[in-house]
């Protein structure tokens, strides 16, 4: 199947998921009001929420594509990054904020420009590591329990992106 018949279909899915929500959202609409205008407000909420999040994440999006170049890409979270590209990717996770699915749109586009698929998934999981909530697990847990699911964090981060780049880059799983 050419790439252009792929891309087709994954439209015509896309189409196809919102006109059955829409669907959805007007048959319980129909059948029980109160509970579509309790749905319109709760979804009215979350979108409002989620805005400034993705405010942040295009301009970061849009200072990235200025700063970073495919090659600075490649450079630093390339196959050849090395050390360098695991510290930063681990680093990033840690300091990274917000809601994960936000997260997603600008890892996608730095893989686009060359990021390793293992350096995305311990970005991903690295981001368990909550440094603003250290002084609370710190009161409850104390400093050995902390230290100790944090290494185990970061570590699992690293197994986690060599998983996942074993499983994801595999030639038979590329379509």
């Amino acid at each position: 199947m050419t790439q252009q018949k792929t891309n087709q279909r994954k439209l015509k899915g896309k189409w196809l998921f919102l006109a059955i929500v829409v669907l959805i959202y007007a048959l319980i609409t129909f059948i029980d009001l109160p509970l579509a205008r309790e749905s319109f407000l709760f979804f009215g909420d979350v979108v409002l929420k989620i805005i400034p999040i993705l405010l942040v994440v295009f301009v970061l999006m849009v200072i990235f594509n200025l700063l970073l170049t495919p090659k600075r890409i490649q450079d630093y979270l390339g196959k050849a990054s090395g050390l360098k590209g695991w510290l930063l990717a681990l680093l990033g996770g840690v300091l990274a904020t917000g809601p994960i699915y936000t997260w997603y749109i600008l890892i996608g586009d730095l893989k686009k420009q060359g990021m390793q698929t293992s350096l995305a998934a311990a970005f991903l999981y690295s981001r368990a590591v909550k440094l603003p909530l250290f002084p609370l697990l710190l009161h409850y847990f104390g400093l050995s329990y902390t230290l100790i699911l944090t290494v185990y964090l970061i570590v699992f981060a690293i197994v986690s992106g060599a998983i996942t780049s074993l499983l994801a880059d595999r030639p038979n799983l590329q379509q």
